[in-house]
This record gives structure tokens, sequence and C-alpha cells, in this order.
């Protein structure tokens, strides 16, 4: 499995017991769709490993507490603290509407209502306090705030995103 084919779910963040569980926090606004999975993936070493799951439950929200197969002791749990943890891109739920994935739109074209066809989203940053689309346009760069007001439409079919932008940002990076 590569990292291409997956998406972030976590970081296991603590030991919960002695017997090896962990605290995997997620970086989800669902954590109860995680839940009961058999099995994640943990990046150790820059490499997906794939880890069985014994039992889980959420624990405090946004928390994962995971008993993971052969993880029994706490020297166990603990090399894998600090341990982003995978998932196949496959157990994305599907949205739709106007809601989408950060990856999911990279590669669509982004059009404004006013200006016209902006360019080819090639990264989101999330970095910043706002999210930003990054856009090329005949190689300049264009960052769009990633803001509910602004989006009007995504078009998976056509894999546009249709913009509003406050008039003249665009033109500031043109």
């Amino acid at each position: 499995m590569k990292k291409e084919d997956c998406f972030y779910l976590g970081k296991i963040v603590k030991k919960y017991s002695f017997k090896g569980e962990l605290l995997i926090k997620l970086d989800t606004d669902q954590p109860d769709l995680y839940e009961n999975l058999d099995a994640m993936f943990l990046d150790v070493n820059h490499t997906l490993i794939p880890f069985f799951i014994e039992h889980s439950q959420l624990h405090k929200s946004d928390l994962l507490r995971v008993q993971f197969e052969d993880v029994d002791t706490e020297a166990d749990a603990e090399a894998l603290i600090k341990t982003e943890v995978y998932l196949p891109l496959d157990l994305l739920p599907k949205l739709d509407g106007n809601k989408f994935y950060f990856h999911e739109v990279i590669g669509f074209t982004m059009e404004d209502k006013n200006y016209g066809t902006v360019g080819k989203i090639v990264a989101v940053n999330d970095s910043t306090a706002q999210a930003l689309f990054e856009v090329e346009n005949n190689g300049k760069e264009i960052l769009i705030p990633m803001n509910d007001e602004f989006i009007v439409k995504v078009d998976r079919n056509k894999k546009t995103i249709i913009v509003n932008t406050p008039e003249g940002l665009i033109d500031l990076y043109l």
C-alpha cells in the first residue's frame, strides 16, 4: 500500500494501558466512522505497515483507543507513539454537493463567476489559519481562500470548482 492510495487518519499520541493499548488522535469530523475497523496502516520508517486491530473504542470524542494484535507490552506501544495512521482512500465516506476532500479537488479547474477560468488547482494549503486553494495560471500561483461563501459549485463530473471571489482578488496575482 502506498501513501498516495491512502488518507491520513491521525496520529498515535500516547499509551493507554500497560497491556499495549494506544490512543490515536483522529483527524476527522466523524470519529464514530472509524470505531470498528479491522486494520489500519502505520507509517513505520516511511513504509506503510498493516496493523490488525483486536478491539477499539472511542475515547473522549476525537481519540480512538486501540489494541493492535501483537502489541501487548508497554515497550511495544511506546515504540509506536507519534506514528501516523492511514487508511485506504476507498474507506472515505462519499461526499456530495459542495463538500469535498482536499485530495479530491487536486487537478480540478477553478472558474470564477466574474473573472472566468482561473487555472488548475495544484494543491491545498491547510497550514494557515484559513485553508487556501493553490491555483496555477500560466506559471503563476494564485491563492484563493477556501471559504464557503466563495464556493458556488463543486462539479465532480466536469472536475470544476466555480467560485465567486471578491473583485480584484485574482488580479492581485496577475
